[in-house]
């Protein structure tokens, strides 16, 4: 025998006996109703083929049912969305939103003035906003947080800014990539990465700190791009030109990556010349060869509690950054 199928709330509720606001309760699994009636409720659901018209519940609850992700690009307009921490940190956020039955809505943005996010927020395409990256938009960023709460970063926790920023401890990150350098006997150390971005500011301000403590000679710093290409181009050019390092602390596995082509091109060896770290521990660090010596971001870690936080300022909760602790991971590199 066929079932019939219930098109609506209001025929499910006939069928099922009860009210229509007990049905969407049970649906939606509302505690309000009693867990053997959700259960049966369900099965009704499930036997009579009746779907939920997710546009019509989520306006009547006055929201979208989606998170907006967005990448401002205002430093480096060329990276890309194949960019290894980028693709490993918004599969997370999308593996841990469809958890939650929410969809992901993604934007990369090349900022051509400072209402670009607010115009996001005021599209009313999303219920919350995630960033990656702060960029040189730290600004823009804090301008639209102080009025927008279910807004996080990730990004650098920087003294003055309020936003809501979760990410790995960046100081102490680039404080155990030179101390690890010097603590093997490497004397002359090198930054690559802009030191201007909040992120790399940080792990930059750590690899002094660490090389202070050491007594060790002032470390040079190489303003490089993260696109693969710019960022060899940048190191191929400064070992042409200036006396090679035996340490590098690249401010991103990409970057490292361009530094081991840029040295095998010059003729030297890693690590035997050039010891090289890298940061994020990005799926392609354990296949280099030689294998990656890298700082590592726990980023499915840090989706999680991204979307944690989110939700808490969704419901009108009070939330704190968090720091998440780096870790060295020890490959052939360094």
């Amino acid at each position: 025998m066929t079932r019939q199928k219930a098109a609506s709330l209001a025929e499910l509720s006939v069928l099922a006996g009860v009210s229509i606001s007990t049905v969407s309760r049970s649906l939606a699994d509302s505690p309000l109703v009693a867990k053997t009636t959700r259960d049966r409720i369900k099965q009704l659901a499930r036997d009579h083929d009746f779907q939920i018209n997710v546009a019509a519940r989520n306006f009547r609850l006055g929201r979208t049912g989606a998170v907006g992700v967005v990448l401002p690009l205002g430093h480096e307009t060329e990276q890309h969305l194949t960019d290894p921490f980028f693709m490993s940190l918004i599969a997370s956020l999308a593996d841990t939103l469809a958890d939650r039955h929410y969809d992901l809505l993604l934007s990369r943005v090349i900022p051509s003035n400072d209402r670009w996010l607010q115009a996001f927020v005021d599209s009313g395409k999303v219920d919350g906003v995630i960033i990656v990256g702060q960029s040189n938009q730290i600004d823009a960023i804090e301008q639209v947080s102080a009025t927008y709460d279910p807004l996080v970063v990730w990004g650098a926790s920087v003294s003055g800014y309020s936003q809501l920023t979760v990410g790995s401890d960046n100081f102490e990150g680039g404080r155990m990539a030179a101390h690890h350098l010097l603590s093997t006997g490497r004397k002359t150390l090198t930054f690559l990465g802009n030191p201007d971005v909040p992120e790399f500011e940080a792990r930059f301000a750590g690899f002094n700190h660490a090389i202070a403590q050491e007594h060790a000679p002032p470390g040079f710093v190489v303003p490089t791009h993260v696109t693969p290409d710019a960022a060899y181009a940048t190191i191929r050019d400064y070992m042409r030109d200036h006396p090679a390092p035996d340490g590098i602390f690249a401010a991103s596995d990409v970057i490292a990556l361009s530094a081991l082509r840029a040295i095998a091109d010059h003729g030297l060896r890693v690590p035997e010349d050039i010891a090289v770290i890298g940061y994020d521990d990005a799926f392609i660090a354990s296949q280099t060869t030689p294998s990656l010596t890298t700082i590592r971001q726990d980023v499915a870690l840090g989706a999680r509690m991204m979307i944690d936080l989110l939700f808490q300022r969704m419901a009108g909760e009070d939330t704190a950054s968090i720091s998440l602790p780096p870790t060295l991971v020890l490959r052939a590199s360094a």
